[in-house]
């Protein structure tokens, strides 16, 4: 890919465009607010100006209900051979392309699934995708150079390509990425109305749980607007395990010594589904190190490398909170930890050019991984 066209220029379309330039593509930058283009060209993003000729790829990176628009217009200029978004609804795109655009052979849905709690061109990092699932949802119109070029730019930007279909899409990140930004906003807006002062008691826990909250306002607004079907249907099943709960939790301060029991039996229920489902987000996120890419250093016991060790393998990629230790003879510990596939050798190689005893162990040299395609499914 020699050239693309960015438009839009906040988090997720700056950090595309970094990230390609990193590879050495010529990318064109545009965006209704100059200020926010000038800023992601100033960080070395790109030029702020139309390509003389159409370009390989144009990256829609703009709002879910504003995708379809953009695309009929781009289209329309002749901006480039092939057409992506980078927006976190899928189906609602897909309608508007096969309804609007000129040429919706030209256009296949993509979401990357990454991000950062904050917002704008000054948060983008070319390394953003690195690792992270990207999403294509060709349509029953999308031709096959369309998927290639989107594929070949999540490669590049270091993701892991999944193809899939737009609604399943829908489904799956109103669950793993809606919801919990809504929840995550509830339990933020509490804290408004909470005691005087008891925000000084706050612990990490409550950090982790309301970081996300900070997103944008008005994209999320549409973003869920978007989804709002999918969504629904998640809340619904969440508001059920909420009532059930507060059921639970009143009978646990009553006298009924039945209800008292039937309120702990209920809490533990719900707690041992939380423990289950992390345990879903952990199988799902990185293999098991024992049956996937991992890589062994030797460090010397006691000397203090260890902790330089996990500093260093967490800033290059790799799983440092699941790693393990072992004897490796006097003075001497072997520590072993998992890699996602398509950093392994760049891990392994990173840590030898430090100084470090490492090796690569169960395959830890791939190059590229790219997950098997779920075919979209036609639909009439």
């Amino acid at each position: 890919m020699r050239a693309i066209a960015v438009i839009g220029t906040g988090l997720i379309g700056t950090s595309v465009a970094l990230a390609a330039r990193r590879r050495g593509v010529t990318v064109f930058l545009s965006d209704r607010d100059r200020v926010a283009a000038r800023t992601a060209a100033a960080l070395g993003a790109g030029r702020i100006r139309p390509p003389a000729v159409p370009v390989d790829l144009a990256v829609l990176a703009v709002p879910p209900s504003q995708v379809g628009a953009v695309l009929a217009e781009q289209q329309a200029r002749g901006l480039a051979h092939c057409y992506t978004d980078v927006a976190s609804v899928k189906a609602l795109p897909e309608r508007t392309a096969l309804s609007l655009a000129p040429d919706p052979s030209s256009y296949v849905g993509g979401h990357p699934l990454a991000g950062r709690e904050r917002s704008g061109p000054l948060a983008a990092r070319a390394e953003l995708f690195e690792g992270r699932p990207w999403a294509l949802t060709p349509s029953p119109l999308t031709s096959a150079t369309a998927l290639r070029r989107a594929r070949e730019l999540a490669v590049l930007c270091g993701a892991v390509p999944v193809v899939t279909e737009s609604a399943s899409h829908d489904e799956a990140v109103a669950l793993t990425s809606h919801v919990p930004h809504l929840l995550a906003s509830l339990m933020a807006a509490r804290l408004s109305a909470g005691p005087a002062g008891a925000t000084r008691f706050a612990g990490q826990g409550l950090r982790d749980v309301t970081r996300i909250a900070a997103g944008d306002p008005g994209l999320w607004g549409d973003i869920l607007r978007s989804n709002a079907v999918a969504v629904t249907e998640v809340i619904r099943e969440v508001h059920a395990d909420l009532a059930r709960l507060v059921d639970a939790l009143e009978g646990l301060t009553g006298p009924d010594e039945s209800r008292r029991a039937h309120g702990m039996g209920t809490l533990v229920d719900l707690l041992d589904r939380g423990v289950a489902g992390l345990g879903e987000i952990r199988s799902g996120a990185r293999a098991d190190p024992a049956d996937g890419p991992r890589v062994r250093v030797a460090v010397a016991d006691g000397s203090g490398e260890l902790p330089r060790l996990l500093s260093r393998v967490a800033v290059a990629g790799a799983d440092a909170e699941r790693a393990s230790v072992e004897d490796a003879g006097p003075g001497r510990l072997a520590v072993r930890f998992g890699v996602p596939p398509h950093l392994a050798g760049r891990v392994v190689a990173a840590l030898v050019a430090d100084g470090w005893d490492a090796r690569g162990e169960n395959g830890a040299y791939t190059d590229r991984y790219e997950e098997d395609p779920v075919r979209p499914t036609v639909r009439t």
